[in-house]
């Protein structure tokens, strides 16, 4: 009977050591930055996103956010209204600017991102997220957050100042700030509206579609083409403030 296992000769195993990592030929070649920026939309990042619901909330209320397709729709909508027009063209602009150390621009965009919150808790959002990234990047990397001494900035300039180091494309950073709070907003709807993972999955689908052109509009916008009007945003968001009851800060 032939047995099951013999003495084998122990084989031959090649051990990584740090003068022979583990390379071969077909070794995969990351781009740039990209680690760092999954890192940085991670929802496990703790700069609290996850307590936002930006309106969404109030909007299942209020304004008939009641199913998938209507919610999809809804969040679409804001990818364009605020996100392409507003967050994501100062934080291409941010980028540039913390790029070259320009401390006195990155908080003129600041400003404009505070001014551009027409409800208490949506300027509270941008700045407890702002200050949280911040005291992170102040914490992990603190050669990096020079920029930011003596002031705390928005969420957006936030973001742009922490993936300023990395080699990564305006694009691709600005791409991974959208997908983060896509991600974020899909999480709000499934619990708001509610609908199942796999509805979420869809939307997540449609916004991951649409988040490259969002971003190419965003980063051909000058200072004088940034604009945030969403007037049915902050009638709800000032509405979501005094919400009988709610799962959300915002």
């Amino acid at each position: 009977m032939t047995p099951l296992r013999t003495k084998a000769t122990p084989t031959a195993m090649t051990i990584p050591t740090p003068e022979a990592p583990c390379a071969t030929p077909d070794a995969p070649v990351f781009t740039p930055g990209l680690l760092q920026l999954i890192w940085l939309a991670s929802p496990a990042l703790p700069v609290g996103g996850f307590s936002y619901s930006e309106v969404l909330e109030a909007a299942v209320e209020w304004a008939g956010v009641a199913t998938e397709t209507v919610a999809s729709d809804w969040i679409a909508d804001q990818l364009q209204l605020t996100q392409a027009r507003g967050d994501l063209a100062v934080l291409a602009q941010a980028i540039a600017a913390a790029r070259a150390g320009d401390g006195a621009r990155l908080q003129a965009l600041d400003a404009w991102v505070r001014q551009t919150r027409e409800s208490a808790e949506l300027r509270l959002q941008t700045e407890q997220m702002g200050r949280s990234l911040a005291d992170w990047l102040r914490g992990l990397h603190p050669d990096r957050a020079a920029l930011l001494a003596g002031w705390q900035p928005s969420y957006p300039v936030a973001f742009a100042v922490s993936t300023a180091h990395t080699h990564a494309s305006v694009a691709d950073i600005c791409a991974a700030f959208a997908f983060g709070w896509a991600e974020n907003m899909v999480a709000s709807a499934i619990k708001s509206v509610p609908l199942g993972q796999s509805a979420g999955q869809r939307i997540l689908a449609r916004l991951a579609a649409a988040i490259p052109a969002a971003v190419a509009q965003a980063m051909a916008l000058g200072d004088e083409d940034r604009q945030a009007l969403s007037p049915m945003l902050a009638i709800l968001s000032a509405r979501h403030e005094t919400q009988y009851s709610r799962l959300f800060r915002s």
